[in-house]
């Protein structure tokens, strides 16, 4: 089968997410990366660009500059990456949809519901893929979870504990580094800085293994490092539709953790944990019984498992194959197939309506917030 061209925005040299969505693009065959604008220094992105073996012509200086370039090429790239800071998300994507390509934006897609609800219909009336790269979701047992709550493996769910908590920004002399301090920073975060960072995983992850949606939170934030407008702590509780209760835990300060997301799910019937840091396990126990160890590879998995699984059991998959299962999934359905577990436009919409919704909290001492976009209300 034929590799599809794919092009990216950003992730260039000395970039922290660039490198796993080079590896993840490429390394089933799907892809070959066949543009670039990769850098907001436009000579050092070309440089970069054809040093990962872009032809001079597709390597271009600024995103403008590929938008133009590819639409007229009969070869032009089937899917494009955008992995820029946030406030460029909703431009560059826009943008991309409504010139006909496929579009991987990294989290948050937007710095807006507005924006967010912009792509979602820009999405639908160009007919192509906008897909969020909500990542931790396609570790294969993250959808060994889901589909054990899909089958009624333990029942109904009554409660959802989950945490994306690390200590790597807790050094407060450290707050004037360009990679900390723009976090923080609303012009080019946002109005939130860890929740949108991270939290939004734990929150994207919650609703994907439960198979339910957000309905309202209520949130209390924290700048413990005061040079920080933006939170670095937040404790957020949610409701689901489905009557689901949440609870989440945030944290860049968390000194002594180091990546720190999990997700704990407890049913009518049973419970189940998995860890980040240890992926290739989800505990289960069932009501009245032992715990059980369930390994990424062995036989008895759901076929979504199974298929996502790459190495032998006992052998570890790491972050730049959970991002590869992304593309895999994004060049089924480029090619016309069906891929129930991909994220999308409305992932990333539902994202960004909870993220203002947590800050509306924050800011009114912890109450109860709707968290819906008004689009899905």
């Amino acid at each position: 089968m034929a590799r599809l061209n794919w092009g990216m925005i950003g992730g260039g040299e000395g970039s922290q997410i660039g490198p796993a969505h080079r590896l993840g693009a490429q390394a089933d065959g799907n892809f070959v990366l066949a543009a670039g604008a990769m850098d907001v220094d436009a000579a050092k992105g070309k440089a970069y660009a054809e040093s990962l073996g872009v032809a001079p012509d597709r390597a271009y200086g600024d995103w403008r500059e590929m938008l133009a370039g590819e639409t007229t090429r009969d070869d032009r790239v089937d899917l494009v990456t955008v992995a820029t800071p946030n406030s460029t998300h909703f431009e560059i994507t826009k943008a991309f949809l409504e010139a006909g390509f496929n579009v991987l934006c990294e989290k948050p897609m937007t710095m807006t519901v507005e924006e967010g609800e912009e792509i979602v219909r820009v999405a639908k009336a160009s007919g192509k893929i906008c897909a969020v790269n909500y990542c931790y979701s396609a570790y294969p047992m993250v959808r060994e979870m889901r589909e054990i709550v899909r089958t009624g493996g333990i029942g109904k769910v009554r409660l959802i504990v989950t945490n994306f908590s690390h200590g790597h920004h807790g050094d407060a002399t450290d707050a004037d580094n360009p990679r900390v301090r723009w976090r923080y920073d609303p012009s080019m975060a946002g109005v939130s800085g860890q929740f949108a960072d991270c939290g939004i995983h734990a929150l994207h992850m919650a609703s994907f293994i439960a198979g339910d949606q957000v309905d309202k939170v209520s949130a209390d934030f924290a700048s413990t490092i005061s040079s920080r407008v933006l939170e670095d702590d937040a404790m957020v509780n949610f409701r689901m539709a489905g009557g689901t209760v949440g609870r989440l835990w945030t944290s860049s300060v968390a000194i002594g953790r180091q990546h720190g997301f999990d997700i704990q799910v407890f049913g009518e019937t049973g419970g189940m944990r998995w860890a980040s840091e240890q992926p290739n396990q989800v505990f289960y126990t069932p009501v009245g019984g032992r715990t059980q160890i369930m390994e990424k590879g062995e036989s008895g998995l759901s076929d979504e498992a199974a298929r996502l699984s790459r190495v032998a059991i006992a052998h570890p998959e790491g972050f730049p194959l959970a991002v590869a299962n992304i593309y895999v999934d994004l060049a089924a359905a480029i090619r016309g197939e069906t891929r129930d577990g991909l994220p999308t436009a409305e992932d990333g919409l539902r994202s960004m309506a909870a993220v203002y919704a947590a800050v509306g909290s924050a800011e009114s001492d912890g109450a109860w917030i709707d968290a819906r976009p008004p689009m899905f209300r």
